[in-house]
Order: C-alpha cells, then sequence, then structure tokens
C-alpha cells in the first residue's frame, strides 16, 4: 500500500512551514519567490531586444547568489465563461448581436477542443542557507558532574528560542537578496511582487495538484 511504503504524504514534501511570505525547507534553508509580469519581447526594436538582452545579463552577473527561475503552466477551464456568455446573449435585445455572441461561442468551443488555453506564471526563486557552526564544548560539559542539567521543558524553550533566532538572522539575509533581484528586474521594466503566505499556499498547491487546478482565470494575486 502507497500508505504505508511511504508513510505521510508531508513526508514527500521537502517543505517544513511557510510563515512571513518565506517558505521554510526541512533542511534549515529558507526561500522567498518574486511573481515576475512578462514582456513581449519580439515586439520590441532590434535595438531595444539587444539593450535588454544585455541588461539581463548584467542583472545575472551582478548576483553572487544563486537564483531559480521558474515559469509554471497550467491548463485553464474557461467554461464558466463560454457559460456567461449565455446570459450576456440572453440579455440582448438586437436580434444581430445575439447572432454575433452565438457565433463567438462556437468558435471559442471550437478552438478550446484542439488547443489547450494555458496560463503562465514568471517565477524568481530567492534561497538562502545559513551557515551552521558547529558546537564546541569545553572537557568540561562531557563530564556529567559539571556539565549544566535542564528540565525537557527548558530543554524544548531553549531550542525554539535558538530556532527563532536562526529564522530572524537568514530572514534579514534573505530580505537584502531578494531587494537587490527586485531592484534588477524594475531596472529592466519588468513588474516583480513578493508572494505572501496565503499566494505561497496557492502556488504550492498548484504545483502539487495540477489536475484539480485548472481555472477560469488567472489568479488574484496575479493581477495588479
Amino acid at each position: 500500500m502507497i500508505g504505508n511504503e511511504f508513510g505521510n504524504v508531508q513526508d514527500l514534501v521537502d517543505i517544513e512551514d511557510i510563515r512571513e511570505g518565506t517558505v521554510v525547507m526541512k533542511n534549515g534553508s529558507i526561500r522567498q519567490i518574486v511573481m515576475v509580469g512578462g514582456t513581449n519581447f519580439s515586439l520590441k526594436s532590434g535595438e531595444e531586444q539587444d539593450l535588454l538582452t544585455q541588461s539581463y545579463q548584467n542583472f545575472l552577473n551582478g548576483l553572487n547568489f544563486p537564483i531559480q527561475i521558474v515559469i509554471h503552466s497550467r491548463k485553464m477551464n474557461i467554461e464558466h465563461y463560454v457559460a456567461k456568455l449565455d446570459d450576456r446573449r440572453d440579455k440582448e435585445i438586437s436580434g444581430l448581436l445575439q447572432d454575433q455572441i452565438s457565433e463567438y461561442q462556437e468558435f471559442i468551443r471550437s478552438f478550446i477542443k484542439d488547443n489547450a488555453i494555458m496560463a503562465k506564471t514568471f517565477l524568481v526563486v530567492v534561497p538562502y542557507s545559513p551557515v551552521v557552526a558547529p558546537v564546541n564544548k569545553s572537557m568540561f560539559d562531557k563530564i556529567p558532574f559539571f556539565g549544566k542539567k535542564t528540565t525537557p521543558g527548558e530543554a524544548a524553550a531553549n531550542e525554539k528560542k535558538r530556532i527563532e533566532a536562526d529564522f530572524a538572522e537568514s530572514f534579514l539575509q534573505l530580505q537584502q537578496r531578494v531587494a537587490q533581484v527586485t531592484r534588477g528586474l524594475f531596472a529592466l521594466g519588468l513588474d516583480a511582487k513578493l508572494l505572501n503566505d496565503e499566494q505561497l499556499t496557492e502556488l504550492f498547491y498548484n504545483f502539487y495538484n495540477p489536475e484539480t487546478t485548472e481555472k477560469e482565470s488567472v489568479p488574484d494575486h496575479a493581477k495588479k
């Protein structure tokens, strides 16, 4: 059985938590994800294309840390949109407009029968992995008599404080990286928006459940 072989489904996912617009991984590293607006490269002149290409190269060369560029494509279900046209047609007084709406509906149905309507989301993933320094214990710490004893509750509280302190430091470093990335994207004339907790949750739900995420329109967080 799948459940017995792999255990909890969450064990197969590398994400530990999502908090403060940040994806916390099980290995201790963290990520923030920036949604980027696209640009129609083909409509630009040759000079503009060369300038944009050079600027993009300069942007990448100016980073001293890795980033991941992701293009997320998903099939859209526009049947609801087609159904709305029925209401629009019924409200029209002009018979000519009613016929035009009906023809448009047939065109849409014929088109989507042979062509999948895809929505593309452009994402830049900015990571940060904290450097874990080894803990050096003195020779006295190794001797039970000299070692400091703590209760299980104190140990848990100390561990929680340590985790929060580590997250705060990593979060600050990550914010600086994200600020550099967004400045570079703005300089390229691209819109850039950092995803919040709700948007990150929806994004990863779509990743792991592609068959259930066909939508009529682009998610709200992708809209301006």
